[in-house]
Formats: C-alpha cells, structure tokens, sequence
C-alpha cells in the first residue's frame, strides 16, 4: 500500500521561506516512470499544481512560481521536500503530495492523473 504524508509547519510568516517533506511508503521515489508532485488548493480556488521531481532527481516547476519554488529529495529517506520562498498570504493553501506514472504536463491538475495523494496540510502564511 502506497502511502504519502505531508509535514510542516502550519503557519509561515510574509516573506519567509515555506518548507513541506512528503514522506513515502510503499514506494520507492527512485523507482522508474515514478513522478512526485507538489500540488495545492487555495481557500475557494482549483487545485494548482507547483511542481514535480522525478525517479532521477529531475525538477520541473509551475513558470507562475518556478522563480521561488526548489524541488529536491532525500533518497535514503524515501522523502521530498518543496521549499516555495518569499511567500504571501496568497501562498495560503492547503499543500499535497501526489504520485503520478506520467511526467506532468499541465499545470492545469486533473486528478485522475494522480493515482496517490497525501492527506494534505494546510499552511497559513500571515504575520
């Protein structure tokens, strides 16, 4: 059984750097085909996808936040992280992991493209 579990800080502060680890079980991030993605939804708003990093180490970002947005893992953990820097409070969203077999191509998130997802957690960025 597939298992993916967000943790994080809850509440973040204006201009400071946002940092999530998704653990995984079940599955190795290093397995082939095996893409891992950031995904979030803000309050009254669609699922926005931020980014992914792939079963080699590969990084690809949303352009809206590729500028403030870092992908990376710890394979000895089975874990990746997402850092998204300079956050607003229109960073506040509840943030998911996902696994999809398939290298994203939108960011536009159908989410039948992912066959596992976190539980997800909210991050609140306010002062």
């Amino acid at each position: 059984q597939v298992q993916l579990q967000e943790s994080g800080p809850g509440l973040v502060k204006p201009s400071q750097t946002l940092s999530l680890t998704c653990s995984v079980s079940g599955d190795s991030i290093t397995f082939i085909t095996r893409y891992w993605s950031w995904i979030r939804q803000p309050p009254g708003k669609e699922l926005e996808w931020i980014g992914y990093i792939n079963y080699s180490g590969s990084t690809y970002s949303n352009p809206s936040l590729k500028s403030r947005t870092s992908i990376f893992r710890d394979t000895s953990k089975n874990q990746f992280t997402l850092q998204l820097s300079s956050v607003t409070p229109e960073d506040t969203a509840v943030y998911y992991c996902a696994r999809s077999k398939k290298r994203p191509t939108s960011t536009v998130v159908a989410a039948s493209d992912y066959d596992y997802w976190g539980q997800g957690t909210q991050v609140t960025v306010s002062s």
